[in-house]
């Protein structure tokens, strides 16, 4: 009878590093381990070479970082995806493919299963399952983090340890962390005491705001159909050109996040995020729709984007729903073409600029000098139109508030 083969999510940190032993033991399976380089910044030839040594029979490394920002990061600005007024989705927004490319590599091998390294308490065991269900209805799925008695990070390490295995943290620091091209998260350790402040040699992405240079930057990001294509006048591929924005936004101290969100299993947790290229293309996007989007299909827009932006959070991304409001949100940007220009300064970055070639801003009609456009006189009557429920409601005696 041949071996369960078992195609594993890895990252070659603790949680998935103590899992490809923890699966040849408990299942005596054959794990297939699947890297995805989302732009981590990772010795990625080290992670294969450590997943092999721990045991993987075969590990696949696949550079995805193209088709993450096309594919899923981009759909997502278009949308104007932000969760709880906030966190701008980096970690939500790389399941759906990774789970893709697993569920794509467990058809190749003939695998009968699919493991992840979330916890029982977190999301991501939410966002990849529903999207291997969503993909492969028959997949069976493994979660560890489920099955196990290694209920802590100290019995983790503690497993890793007794096995020869190693790993990227320890007692001292037990940060949970997360990177890819749109951002890095933090959780755990001394995070979990929300009033406690996030150490300062904590970061990664984002020089200090006090350490920010004392002049500000300026930089022009120029959009096609909702798209952003170019950076200061450069045309860059999806991928460069989020990497050149987390330069520009990481130099100048822009894009952190300290938040205490509402995950959808139920309770309340703690993140600290930085998100430097994706905060400066939320505003320069935003800042171009200002002048090209007509005023009630903006509102519109703006009432359906924390749905949009909570489904991509729950994880159902593949969901039909959320590919309605996709398709919603696309047919609107056709329209969206032109320039911002933010100014960077110390942590804070704002919109000093925008143009576009087909813009609904018409100068004529909102100037406050003399003009032969706009009849003043007729804001009389639309003032009183609109004053008309008012003006019924008090004159049959209906009671106010004051």
């Amino acid at each position: 009878m041949s071996k369960k083969k078992v195609v594993l999510a890895y990252s070659g940190g603790l949680d998935t590093s103590v899992i490809i032993k923890w699966l040849i033991d408990k299942y005596d399976a054959e794990v297939i381990a699947f890297c995805a380089d989302l732009g981590q910044e990772e010795d990625l030839k080290a992670v294969k070479k450590k997943a092999l040594a721990t045991g993987a029979k075969k590990v696949y490394v696949e550079d995805l970082r193209e088709e993450f920002v096309r594919d899923y990061v981009f759909p997502m600005l278009r949308g104007n995806a932000v969760y709880e007024s906030g966190y701008l989705l980096g970690t939500s927004i790389a399941r759906p493919l990774i789970v893709k490319k697993q569920v794509e590599i467990a058809k190749k091998e003939k695998a009968s299963a699919i493991a992840h390294g979330a916890t029982g308490k977190g999301n991501d065991q939410v966002r990849f399952e529903l999207g291997a269900y969503a993909l492969k209805p028959d997949i069976e799925i493994i979660s560890p983090w489920r099955e196990w008695d290694l209920n802590s990070r100290k019995s983790l390490i503690k497993y890793a340890k007794k096995h020869g295995i190693p790993v990227p943290v320890t007692k001292k620091k037990p940060y949970s962390t997360d990177m890819n091209l749109l951002h890095i998260s933090y959780e755990g350790g001394v995070l979990e005491d929300p009033w406690t402040e996030a150490p300062k040699d904590m970061y990664t992405m984002i020089t200090p705001p006090e350490r920010a240079p004392n002049k500000p930057s300026y930089v022009t990001i120029e959009y096609a159909k909702g798209n952003p294509v170019a950076v200061n006048g450069k045309k860059l591929t999806p991928a460069k050109l989020l990497k050149k924005l987390n330069e520009l936004a990481g130099k100048n101290g822009v894009g952190r996040l300290d938040m205490v969100e509402n995950r959808f299993v139920g309770m309340k947790s703690r993140g600290v995020y930085e998100t430097p290229g994706g905060t400066l293309l939320h505003l320069a996007h935003r800042a171009v729709e200002s002048l090209t989007l007509d005023r009630e299909v903006l509102h519109m827009r703006d009432s359906l984007a924390p749905k949009y932006a909570e489904l991509v959070y729950n994880g159902f991304w593949f969901s039909p729903e959320r590919e309605s409001l996709q398709t919603y949100m696309d047919n609107i940007q056709k329209t969206v073409t032109g320039t911002a220009r933010l100014k960077l300064y110390k942590g804070s970055a704002s919109v000093v600029g925008r143009k576009a070639p087909h813009s609904l801003y018409h100068k004529g009609f909102a100037t406050f000098e003399a003009d032969e456009i706009y009849n003043q006189a007729d804001a009389e009557g639309f003032i009183k139109l609109n004053s008309l429920r008012m003006r019924i409601r008090k004159m049959r005696g209906s009671r106010t508030p004051f």
